[in-house]
């Protein structure tokens, strides 16, 4: 595994004589980049025509995050290989078979997606037999050559959150939201007011919702993705939110613990967003927080979107 990006021909004389000139700087107690915030650094050492391969990437992206390398992660490699060169770079949610299709036509050959690529979440191919599907997922990903690393475990420990930044951003809540916090007061609106905002910020079709659409509310608890029962339920018994927003429930734990305290008399509304929707503008963030690191390589995002068809 390569460990920094590759100089193209005619580079190597220029980190030749960075290097001579850190070292003599360093020499008369002076020293030099080490001011430099990681991202501009990463932009202002390589200049034009550098080379990134797989791991490359994935280190820069790594020094962002705190405490990285983790030792146990699901935040691995999926296909392909990591001394690849990058030919450009897709962020999204899954890599279906849709972006996947996309990012080839777009000649990038490296995908990075916050869920698992192979249907469990370790991405275990004999997770269920040996599955067709997997195969044929393997045989089309080799066949373009892409590598997919999955950014789950990583995203959510960067500071901010970049699912939930990402959310806050697309949602215009950014200034209402509380640090390192799920909780959020905006101004007071109506349930089908704050659900219309949520739908048109988030490009969300539909959604789910337990409540009063003429409630007011203003004390929210996000929690895209799926959080799980029992945080969902230990946030709504601590905090007493007007709304509960979440990505997707187990629906014999919080959707039935909700509708049996409204009936108990509690003002708490759920708003069900759906997995995949809720945390796309966080790979969607991914693009620009990514894009200045890596200037030598275009960087897209791919909405996986909504894998259901509502009737």
């Amino acid at each position: 595994m390569s460990n920094s990006p590759k100089s193209v021909p005619g580079q190597e004389s220029l980190l030749n004589r960075r290097l001579f000139i850190g070292s003599a700087l360093k020499a008369g107690g002076l020293t030099v980049l080490s001011t430099i915030p990681p991202v501009e650094h990463a932009a202002a050492f390589f200049s034009a025509g550098t080379v990134y391969s797989v791991q490359d990437v994935i280190n820069i992206i790594l020094r962002e995050i705190p405490g990285a390398p983790f030792k146990q992660t699901v935040d691995t490699l999926k296909s392909g290989q990591a001394d690849q060169q990058v030919t450009g770079i897709v962020s999204t949610m899954f890599a279906t078979i849709p972006v996947i299709e996309e990012a080839a036509k777009l000649k990038a050959n490296f995908i990075i997606a916050h869920e698992p690529t192979f249907y469990n979440h370790t991405d275990d191919p004999n997770w269920a037999g040996q599955n067709e599907v997997v195969k044929q997922k393997q045989a089309l990903l080799a066949k373009y050559g892409i590598a997919v690393w999955r950014f789950h475990d990583y995203w959510h420990s960067h500071k901010p959150d970049g699912i939930r930044y990402g959310v806050l951003k697309s949602a215009g809540w950014l200034s209402y939201a509380q640090a390192d916090s799920a909780v959020l007061n905006i101004p007071t609106t109506s349930l089908g007011e704050l659900v219309n905002r949520l739908k048109n910020s988030l490009q969300i079709r539909h959604v789910r919702i337990i409540g009063d659409l003429d409630q007011r509310c203003s004390k929210l608890v996000l929690l895209p993705g799926a959080a799980g029962g029992q945080v969902q339920i230990s946030y709504v018994e601590k905090e007493k939110p007007d709304v509960l927003i979440v990505g997707e429930v187990h629906e014999w734990e919080t959707a039935e613990y909700i509708r049996d305290a409204r009936q108990f008399g509690s003002k708490t509304a759920l708003v069900i967003l759906g997995h995949a929707v809720s945390e796309e503008p966080g790979m969607l963030w991914l693009q620009d927080w990514l894009q200045p690191k890596v200037p030598e390589i275009k960087v897209t995002h791919i909405a996986s979107g909504d894998p259901f068809v509502w009737m």
